[in-house]
């Protein structure tokens, strides 16, 4: 068990504070609750190429509002990899929908002009890494329990998380995690304070490491040496390339018309299914769309264009 196992490294993290921490590849850092009911902001970063990180959007598209035990960190395109593996989370209440709350929050809706803000928080942590507020991205917002309406309205509810509850972090890639304890004392987030977080950090056995699903490795995952410009820039203002020539992928585009022959049963089966679409007498955008519709039901999670990942399916 993990338990008896000594850590490589061990820090509490006080309220207003976080910590920015290398996690090599193959390394656990569990993030714990000290009290319970505190949530932590989490962001990382491609150790050794900081503009790869963790992307909030792509992984809500993947797994959901609320990625738990089983799922992964995805970093933004067009790199797109698995950077973390979550292998463990016994409150199972996660969030990457809200926003990192900042300095105007508070100041807009409080009237605070100072205030325990995580992007403030975050951006310190990873100055120890020459990192500036910019570099600041959406957070994974652990132990944060959220809520979406029907009507797409979304709130933020008390959560319950007890002294032990934890999240277990396998790095997938050597990364710059940055956790740190949400400044949110004045809203439900914590439960209306703050408290210390515990972090760890282990060596994964070769039982835990056979135990992450494999991730499709595919030509579209692409990383600076398939960029036409692979050069951070350096200057902040915006101006204009006088050399550049615009290389769009796959333009200029063309269509071509594929006749498909129904017989009588399969017309009528799709008379029935083309009028319950948006297209009305517009027949091609009809099959189109029952077409499409079909493969994502059949080979995707959802109709959100997120890729089916087992543990028994070999990419």
């Amino acid at each position: 068990m993990m338990s008896e196992r000594q850590p490589k490294f061990e820090w509490i993290m006080q309220p207003g504070t976080g910590k920015a921490l290398e996690v090599r590849k193959g390394q656990i850092l569990r993030i714990e609750q000290v009290l319970g009911a505190q949530c932590v902001d989490f962001n990382c970063f491609n150790l050794h190429d900081y503009r790869e990180f963790m992307h909030c959007g792509r992984t809500r598209t993947v797994h959901g509002f609320n990625p738990s035990k089983g799922t992964y960190l995805w970093s933004a395109p067009p790199r797109e990899r698995a950077m973390m593996y979550i292998a463990e989370d016994t409150y199972g209440r996660n969030d990457v929908l809200f926003p990192r709350c900042s300095a105007y929050l508070y100041e807009s809706a409080y009237g605070y002009h100072t205030h325990t803000n995580c992007h403030d928080i975050q951006s310190e942590a990873q100055r120890e890494y020459g990192l500036t507020p910019d570099d600041v991205h959406d957070s994974f917002n652990m132990f944060m329990c959220t809520e979406v309406t029907l009507e797409g309205s979304a709130t933020i509810t008390r959560q319950q998380s007890q002294k032990g509850d934890h999240i277990d972090l396998i790095a997938l890639m050597d990364v710059l995690a940055v956790p740190n304890v949400c400044g949110a004392d004045v809203m439900r987030t914590s439960n209306f304070g703050l408290k210390p977080i515990k972090l760890q950090i282990f060596d994964a056995t070769d039982e835990e490491m056979a135990a992450v699903p494999e991730t499709p490795t595919l030509r579209s995952q692409r990383t600076p040496k398939d960029f036409v410009n692979s050069q951070i820039k350096a200057t902040r203002e915006l101006v204009p390339d006088a050399a550049y020539v615009p290389q769009f992928v796959n333009t200029p585009l063309a269509e071509t018309a594929i006749e498909i022959a129904l017989d009588a049963d399969e017309v009528a089966k799709f008379e029935a299914l083309a009028r319950r679409t948006i297209y009305g007498d517009d027949d091609d955008s009809a099959l189109r769309d029952i077409v499409f519709s079909w493969w994502e039901n059949r080979y995707l999670n959802s109709a959100s264009g997120a890729p089916r990942i087992s543990k028994t399916e070999k990419q």
